[in-house]
């Protein structure tokens, strides 16, 4: 059950990268986030990056929110896969 369990977060973690980097991505081009794929990434990771930008600084033009979940996913990442 452990196994399963580190897997599936393992899983999890993966996958939220994937879907931060495309939301990273998907703001030079579209950063209205129109469509449906541009909404759900919008949705699926606002929750997760609106805490991050009330703590740090404004920084002008340059979001680093999501470079500061990402290091923290592969910190996550790194504490999963070598317990």
């Amino acid at each position: 059950m452990a196994e399963f369990l580190q897997i599936f977060l393992r899983f999890l973690v993966i996958a939220l990268w994937i879907v931060i980097l495309g939301r990273v991505l998907l703001s030079w081009i579209n950063p209205t986030f129109e469509g449906p794929i541009g909404r759900f990434l919008f949705d699926a990771t606002e929750p997760l990056l609106a805490p991050i930008r009330r703590v740090l600084p404004q920084t002008g033009g340059l979001d680093l929110a999501p470079l500061i979940l990402l290091i923290g996913l592969g910190f996550l990442m790194r504490l999963v896969l070598f317990t």
